[in-house]
This record gives C-alpha cells, structure tokens and sequence, in this order.
C-alpha cells in the first residue's frame, strides 16, 4: 500500500484495511488510505499469478434490498436470499471440499480409507464433495470454515483450513484465499447465483502454512499410520510389478535354451 509516489510506506494487503495514514506534505495533513488495485500474494491462477484485490463496498438497506431481489430473480435451484428486518439477510452458499490429506472423524461416522485410532478415524475425504450451508450475512470465513467441519463430524482444529474463492475473469480462473473477517455471503450476494462466477473451495492451509501445533498426537500418529500402509501399498505394487517381469524372463529363456 503507498498513499503518494514519495511515500516509501509498504503494508501487506490484507493490512490496509486496519491502516490509517496522517501524511504530511509541505505542511499539508493528507489523507491516505488503500488503493484499491492493491495486490494481494494470496490470489492466484494456479500456482503464483497474483490478482487484485477486490474492496469490500458499503451497501445501504436499500441497495441491499435491490441485489437481493436481482439475486433471486436469477437462481435456478430455489437457494435464494432472504432480508430480515434488522438488515441481516440469510441465504445459502455451495461449498467445494479440496482436502489433500486425510481429516479425523468419530470412528461411528467414517466411511471410505481410514485408519483408527481410539473412538477417532482420519479418513480421505471423497475428492468434489460439495456441501451446502445456510448462513447470514453476519457469518465470518471462520465461522463458516467451523459450520462445515461441524457438518461432517469433523473434530479437527479450524485453524488446519481456509476458505477460497474461485473466480473466472477474462477466461482464466483465479483462486484466492479469503481472511477470516471477510463474509462469504456478501461475496455471493454482490457475484450473483452463478458459480461459474464465483464459488467457494476449503482446503488445508499450504504445507508452509500448516499450524502444526493444532494437531494432537493421536491425529500426527494416524497420519503416520496412513503413509506407512500407503508407502508398503505402493512397495507391494512395485513387487508384483518385478516379480511379473521376472517371471516372463525366466520363461523366455527356458523357450531359447530348450534342447532341440
């Protein structure tokens, strides 16, 4: 962020919203606030295309009442929004489970891959599993990251995954990850029905992000579990794999040495 060509103040994106500047110049207060083509490093088109950000505009009552209406006058799948009369509305958003590493459930509500541990499972997540949550416009990334590990029985810490956002501009797809004060229905409300336009993915923070003391040693146990049975799955295929190539060599030269 940099509120004048001389100013050699710089702040991450996802700060500027918390900074107020009182620059002075040639003895003159001025008024300095975010641009609003600032960069944000957590956007990107697949793996480092960074994106601008987009501010989050102020809606009055009535202009909230008017997106709203537009907004149901669009949707095809009877998810619409609805307003209340203190100004909060509620509504439903789709969200996408892209989860590369397995999560820990109640043992009585896991299914697929797992490995046990006690009364807890961790488990693969099947990939493209969408959940749908109804929300207000209150509800926080946070809050809708727990409402959806609630959802699944899952007991893993929040604090493991993020909320993003995928957006199609100019025929590319970007994707960007949310803070946890933003609201996810306001992001649907001003993006309209489509998810073609705007949907929403949770994944587990990058490997450089991981609070790995969020995990309990039963979790990191399992998870070793996991990668032991996955590493001696892998060294059995290959095995088999040398054991067949074998085979059909031995028998190979027993055809060429055969006596006449």
């Amino acid at each position: 962020m940099q509120c004048d060509p001389d100013c050699k103040y710089t702040c991450h994106a996802h700060c500027q919203d918390l900074v107020h500047l009182g620059c002075r110049r040639n003895g003159k207060l001025m008024d300095c606030l975010a641009p609003h083509d600032a960069l944000d490093s957590s956007c990107n088109k697949g793996q480092d295309v960074q994106k601008e950000r987009e501010p989050h505009v102020f809606l009055s009552k009535e202009e909230v009442k008017e997106k709203i209406q537009s907004y149901n006058s669009s949707v095809t799948d009877k998810l619409k929004m609805t307003l209340n009369a203190n100004g909060i509305y509620t509504g439903f958003i789709k969200v996408q489970m892209e989860l590369c590493r397995p999560i820990t459930v109640q043992s009585s509500q896991s299914q697929g891959r797992c490995a046990h541990s006690n009364n807890e499972t961790a488990f693969y997540l099947p990939d493209g599993c969408v959940n749908t949550l109804h929300i207000s416009s209150t509800n926080t990334v946070r809050e809708v990251i727990e409402a959806l590990l609630k959802k699944f029985f899952v007991a893993d810490n929040p604090a493991k995954f993020a909320l993003y956002k995928r957006c199609h501009k100019e025929d590319q797809v970007y994707t960007c990850k949310l803070s946890d004060r933003e609201h996810p229905l306001y992001l649907r409300l001003v993006a309209g029905p489509r998810t073609e336009m705007l949907s929403f993915v949770l994944r587990e923070h990058e490997t450089g992000e991981v609070m790995w003391e969020a995990f309990s040693i039963p979790e990191l146990q399992n998870f070793l579990r996991i990668l032991d049975k996955e590493e001696n799955d892998q060294l059995q295929i290959l095995k088999n794999r040398y054991a067949a190539y074998r085979g059909k060599l031995e028998e190979a030269l027993r055809g060429v040495f055969k006596p006449g």
